[in-house]
């Protein structure tokens, strides 16, 4: 059962979470934006902007910052216009790395987003040069202290495809895309608490990083995540939480 947190390797920060609040806080309302935009304001006929609205409050997102953020999708205070695409390329390494992002600007954030990739060591690729290593799959992430057998027996019979044990008694769940709520609501009926649930683009295979590489690594997808524009960066590499540590300290 031991395995690697899919959500926990979406994006490695430096340093407490609150230091970087505003900047998540922006991406938050920019994912509600253009999630009511592309599928309407109303939660209920919009998987989408459902999810966005549930991480948004699991972040503590400001009430009236959503509401803000729905009248200016539905038109009602302006707003602006956000193009969603994908950038991609290799790390340290030969780590594979792919950015979703959301710009009202692709030539400043292709800019930012080919800076932070040289200057962490990496090349910012083509269209497509890493994207078929990776699948959009359903994550959900269990606190910790859940028991093993009903975790399983929950998620297996509403239709999840894996479970895996991520330490301490808490559990990550693997569904596909469609299934994502339908597996997290049969956990909760359960009794099971769910942290997050998300859906993500997963690695097929992992790539081991150590030393020098490592370092860079981190710091590329510190800069990445730094970035204004993009939304969520995945990578496929295997790092030691020792290297981990060792960046967070330096």
């Amino acid at each position: 059962m031991a395995g690697h947190s899919h959500a926990a390797n979406v994006a490695i920060r430096k340093g407490a979470q609150d230091k970087k609040r505003a900047k998540l806080f922006t991406k938050l309302t920019k994912e509600i934006m253009v999630a009511a935009k592309l599928g309407g304001v109303d939660p209920d006929s919009n998987p989408r902007l459902r999810l966005a609205l549930k991480k948004a409050r699991g972040q503590s997102l400001p009430k009236d910052t959503i509401t803000r953020a729905l009248k200016k999708a539905s038109g009602d205070a302006g707003g602006d216009n956000y193009d969603e695409i994908s950038m991609e390329g290799y790390g340290p390494g030969g780590v594979a790395v792919y950015c979703d992002v959301l710009t009202d600007n692709r030539n400043r954030a292709a800019g930012e987003i080919r800076y932070a990739f040289t200057k962490g060591g990496g090349n910012l690729g083509t269209f497509g040069c890493v994207a078929y290593m990776f699948h959009r799959k359903g994550v959900i992430a269990t606190d910790h202290g859940m028991d093993e057998d009903t975790v399983m027996m929950a998620a297996l019979e509403s239709g999840a495809d894996d479970v895996e044990g991520i330490g301490n008694d808490a559990f990550e769940i693997v569904t596909e895309p469609a299934a994502l709520e339908d597996v997290a609501k049969a956990l909760e009926d359960a009794g099971i608490s769910v942290s997050s649930e998300a859906v993500l683009f997963v690695p097929d295979s992992r790539v081991s990083v150590t030393g020098d590489d490592a370092m860079m690594l981190l710091k590329m997808l510190d800069l990445l995540d730094d970035c204004d524009d993009v939304q969520t960066v995945y990578h496929n590499a295997d790092i030691a939480t020792e290297a981990i540590e060792a960046y967070s300290n330096s």
